[in-house]
Formats: C-alpha cells, structure tokens, sequence
C-alpha cells in the first residue's frame, strides 16, 4: 500500500467529517453507514512495525494530529453554542494546546467505559468537554476581566481540574483582588498554586495582617505580588522578619509592602541582602537602612551593577563625597532609582550650560537632591525661563541664581514664584533692581507673602525705613519678625542709636549686644564732649542729627 494511500484512509477514518465521495470510488460510502470505518480496509496493516518502508512511527504522529484537529473542532463548537465568536474562539483554541490533547486523551479512555464503548471518537470527546463545564467556565473568567491568553494558560495549567480554577478565583475575590488582577495571580504565582488548600493561603494573608498590612489592601499587595501566595509559612515568615530584624515596626513594614508589593516576595533573599549590605557600605546602619527602605522600597528594584556603581561613579566625577551621596540617599532615594544616561546626565549639563560653576554642581545636588527627580523640559527650564524673563534675573546672573538657590526649581510657576514677584512689584521695586535682589538672596521668591506684608510694614511704618534699605538687605525676610527684627529695634531705640539692616540682623545674640555697647559709648562721648573737638566738629551747614547718625553708621563698619 503506498503512502498516499495510507494518509487517505486516515483521514477518511479518523477525521471527524464525511469526505465527499465520487461515484465509483474504491471507498464508497453507503447512507446507512455511520462513518466510513465499514467500507474501509483496517487501519492495522497502517502501523505494523514489519514492514520496510518506515511509515510507522510517521503514521502514528498523523493520526494524533488528525485527532488533534478533531478535538479542536469539537470545542470550537462547543464555544459557538456558548455564544462566544468565531475570533475569540480561534484565539483561545491557539493557547489551548494541552489541554485540547488532554481532552483527546480522556476521550480515548472513555472507550473503555461500558456507557462508551460503542460511541464514536467524536461523540465521546462531545461528552467529555459538556461535562467539564469548560465553556461555561470561560465566560466567567471573561466576565471578570482575564484575557484569553490569561485564561488559556489557566485552563492549561489546571490541569484538568477546572473547579478549582473558579474556586480559586473566587477566594482571590474575599481578599479583594479584582478584575484583570485576578488573572496576573493565577498565571504569575509561581508553582502549581492549584495543589495548594485555601487554609494555606488564608494562613499567609492572616500572617501578613498580623504584620501590618490591612485586609483591604491584601488584594493590592497580591494582585502586585501574586508570589505571596507561593510561599510556604516558613518561607513568608523568613522575608518578614529580614524587614523586622532592621528596626522596623508592623506599620512602617505595612505601608512598605503596600507602597511596593514586589519588595516581600519578587526577589531572592540573596539578592536582597547585597543590596542592604551594598547600602550600607554609605555608612548606614541597619536600622537607618530599614528607615530608607521603609520610606522608598522600590531601591530594591535597582540593580547594583547596572544602576548604582555607574551613579557613583558620576557623582565622584561632579565632586560629591561619600557623606555627600548619603545624603542624596537618605533625603531623596527616588535619585538612586532613575536612569543615569536619560535622567541625571541632561540635567546636568543643562546646569552648566545656563552658567553653573563646574565645581558648584556637586554641592548643589547635595544642597538640594530632589532636583535630580524633576522633570527637565517641564520644570526645571520653565523656572529658569521664568527667572530670566519675569523676574528681572539677568543671563549673567542666572547661573549664580539657581547655585545659591536650587529649591526655587521646585516652586510652582503659578502658586509661588508668580504672586511673589507681582508682590515685590507692587511695592515699587523696578523689575531688574529685583532681579539683582533676588541674585543677592535668591531664596527671597520662596517665602509665603502673607510673611512678608506684616514684616515690611513693620520696616516702613515703625522702623520709619527707606525702601533702599531693603533693597540693599533683601535678607531682612529671612528674619522673624517677633523673634529678631522687633527685639533688637526696641534695643536700638532704646539706646538712641541705629545700625544699618545688615548689622542689626545678621549677626549673633552676643554680636550685636557688642555693637550696642560700642555704639552706646561712642554717643555718650559725643554727647559728653570728652572726644577730640576736631573730631566732633560740625559744620555749620550740617544738621547735628545727621552728624550724629554718620558718626554711628561709622561704627557699624568697624
């Protein structure tokens, strides 16, 4: 018999459609027979292992994948009756491959039940496949948001056992894993979670409660984190108490593994412990490393050789110390999880291309870490934009400016550095005489106006100052009212003398009771006349007040 005549008879006998006969064919097929089988020779002599010509192993693989073919008929079938379409249908069946071949083979057992033993291949895996409740089955999971993909792999990986798949999604549904969740669960916790009881997986979730983390944020922290549910107690247990053993309480740990579910169960202990050992190489200890990853667990996500190593290097390079990066770390960790090359490294450039001194970058990352986390074309240029064209800060200037005063890049345009400079307008200031103020004492936009009113009319109304004096000390707002600039006014009028702002300020307690003593002497021998006469002449042009405040605006200098 040859080849071809071997893959016609089985087709004609295994497939699960009539093949159109011509009249007077050698394999005729009558009415009255139910399939082919009758009026074909036997399918033996197809798979006899005497023969010479090699077929068999060749047609024993045919006849499976005939089988095959069948069986995905069937249950594309099956799915077109349970209202699904002729698309969703083919792409499921693609992601079917095993269980489809499980079907095949249950339905080949079959035949040995008594019920069965004189249906046909077809009918059997028909009976099969209605009795699973596979269809009804995919509805449900569809229903509740799993792709096909999702619920191919399940059914796959179910292994036959369907139930438990709906019985265990539903349980996922008490901890409030929801929607398309559900799916990444089942398909992402690692080995066969099927096998397991649902005791063992409420025992986690109450370990876990017990720990910090809320039952109402269980369902996050597992649709995030579907290994949760892969862990034996003693392996959960051990992950937990690595966190607890760093000083951290049930709350900060809680919050941790809500903030970043992957950070209990994504990666290998091993892999953890070199990178708490490698953050305390900052000088850390184990406790202010719990702090760190307590605030920003997602430092567990970075890779040492790939993200670290190359960002200290950098930093090294811009001058930063060792005390420096810790610094960076423990204020605004998020630095130590961007990219290096897309992220940092623009923004840097960006610094000296407006005019910041190389050796001035260093310290001004470490002045204010949170740069490196802002957005480059949507902040910090239209800060720097907004300096130079509405705050009167000169080309020149600008790169001193954000030097001195990196925090303004992370003011808001509109909440902040906007009223600011309206309210520094509205007093008088021509625009570019703020400019020189604000690169005198950038830090001056950032002050709250309602601060301000009350301490410049303090300075214009009780002090009786010219608005020059402000403009030569724009510091004067960075004092607090109550607690210096009345103080040491009262003292000044007290004694009837009068420094300039800078001397009455900036100075300490001990300082400026020195100046007062000086000062107060140096009135007392001018008014004694025990001075020199030559020295204490006055013309007779001159007001003797305004010789008088010459003489103590002399010894605010000294």
């Amino acid at each position: 018999m040859s080849k071809l005549e071997k893959d016609k008879i089985l087709e004609l006998s295994l497939g699960r459609k009539r093949t159109p006969q011509f009249p007077g064919s050698i394999y005729a097929q009558s009415p009255s027979d139910p399939d082919v089988n009758s009026s074909l020779p036997s399918l033996k002599p197809l798979f006899d292992s005497d023969g010479d010509d090699g077929y068999d192993e060749e047609m024993i693989m045919k006849a499976i994948e005939i089988r095959r073919k069948v069986t995905k008929e069937i249950f594309m079938e099956a799915m077109k009756k349970g209202k699904f379409g002729i698309t969703y249908s083919t792409n499921l069946v693609s992601r079917l491959t095993e269980f489809i071949d499980f079907v095949m083979i249950r339905a080949a057992y079959m035949k040995q039940l008594p019920e069965y033993s004189g249906s046909s291949f077809n009918v059997r895996a028909k009976d099969f496949i209605n009795e699973c409740n596979v269809v009804p089955l995919v509805r449900w999971l569809k229903h509740n948001e799993l792709s096909y993909n999702q619920i191919g792999k399940l059914i796959c990986m179910s292994k036959g056992n369907l139930d438990s798949v709906r019985n265990l999604a539903e349980w996922l549904q008490t901890i409030y894993v929801r929607g398309r969740f559900i799916g990444a669960v089942l398909t992402r916790a690692k080995g066969n979670i099927f096998s397991r009881s649902f005791e063992e997986f409420e025992e986690n979730v109450e370990y876990l409660e017990s720990k910090g983390v809320r039952r109402e944020w269980m369902g996050y922290v597992v649709g995030h984190c579907p290994e949760v549910l892969s862990f034996t107690m003693e392996e959960l247990k051990s992950r937990v108490e690595y966190y607890m053993n760093m000083g951290m309480d049930e709350e900060d740990f809680g919050t941790m593994v809500f903030d970043f579910p992957k950070v209990l169960g994504f990666f290998p202990m091993e892999e953890m412990h070199q990178k708490v050992c490698y953050l305390k190489e900052f000088g850390l200890s184990e406790k202010d490393v719990g702090r760190l990853l307590a605030f920003k667990p997602q430092l567990m996500a970075c890779s040492i050789e790939e993200r670290w190593k190359p960002l200290i290097k950098y930093f090294y390079y811009l001058g930063i110390s060792k005390d420096g990066m810790r610094r960076i770390l423990t204020i605004k960790p998020m630095v130590f999880c961007v990219e290096l090359d897309t992220v940092i490294v623009p923004k840097v450039q960006f610094l000296r291309d407006i005019g910041v001194r190389e050796d001035s970058i260093g310290s001004m990352l470490v002045k204010f870490p949170p740069l490196l986390t802002y957005s480059l074309h949507k902040k910090i240029r239209r800060v720097v934009i907004f300096l130079l064209t509405k705050a009167g800060v000169s080309q020149q200037n600008i790169g001193k400016v954000i030097a001195l005063g990196p925090e303004l890049l992370g003011c808001s345009i509109i909440n902040k550095l906007e009223p600011s400079v309206k309210y520094f307008l509205s007093l008088g200031i021509p625009l570019p005489v703020l400019g020189e103020m604000i690169a005198d004492f950038p830090m001056l936009l950032r002050y709250n106006i309602d601060l301000l009113r009350p301490k410049y009319r303090y300075l214009r109304r009780t002090m009786v100052r010219p608005l020059q004096d402000l403009i030569e000390f724009p510091r004067f707002f960075s004092y607090s009212l109550e607690g210096r600039i009345i103080p040491r006014h009262r003292t000044l009028v007290e004694n009837r003398i009068n420094f300039k702002l800078r001397y009455m300020l900036a100075s300490s307690d001990e300082e400026f009771d020195e100046k007062v003593k000086d000062a107060v002497e140096k009135r007392l021998r001018f008014e004694s006349g025990i001075s020199n006469n030559t020295q204490f002449m006055i013309d007779s042009t001159q007001p003797i007040s305004q010789s008088m405040e010459d003489i103590l605006d002399s010894s605010d200098s000294e």
